[in-house]
């Protein structure tokens, strides 16, 4: 069992993509089930997938990831004063953008042992409290 974060992109290739990215979403969704993962994801990626479903008029799907969020299997994490803390010192580095920054600093600050991302820009880096940070395609699952 482990605590694995998950970035927004995640959610959006479970629910609105096809193709390899859409499945590869599925089949680590029911590999953390069978693992009994702890899966983390911050406010902030609830925002960020509503965007697209509010700007199309797509009430239903904003309300199943609403639902998504809300699940038992799923803890949301706010972005509090000490992950602000952590922002500051990740945005330091200059070359992450503030959204980035915000999920990073609430991983680290809630600590996982995996954050996944497909933003090519955050795999690699170290930050505080996260134990290594990859790709969906490149989790070890």
């Amino acid at each position: 069992m482990s605590r694995i974060f998950l970035d927004t992109n995640f959610f959006i290739y479970l629910y609105e993509a096809e193709g390899p990215r859409a499945e590869r979403a599925r089949y680590l969704s029911r590999a953390f089930i069978a693992r009994r993962d702890e899966i983390l994801t911050s406010v902030m990626s609830l925002g960020e997938v509503l965007v697209t479903p509010l700007a199309k008029g797509d009430f239903a799907l904003a309300q199943r990831y609403r639902q998504l969020f809300r699940s038992p299997g799923i803890t949301v994490l706010p972005f509090v004063e000490q992950a602000a803390e952590a922002f500051a010192r990740i945005r330091l580095r200059g070359s992450i953008r503030p959204p980035d920054a915000i999920q990073l600093a609430t991983a680290g600050t809630t600590g996982c042992d995996l954050f996944l991302t497909n933003d090519e820009r955050l795999q690699g880096i170290t930050v505080a409290g996260i134990q290594f940070i990859t790709s969906f395609e490149r989790a070890p699952f």
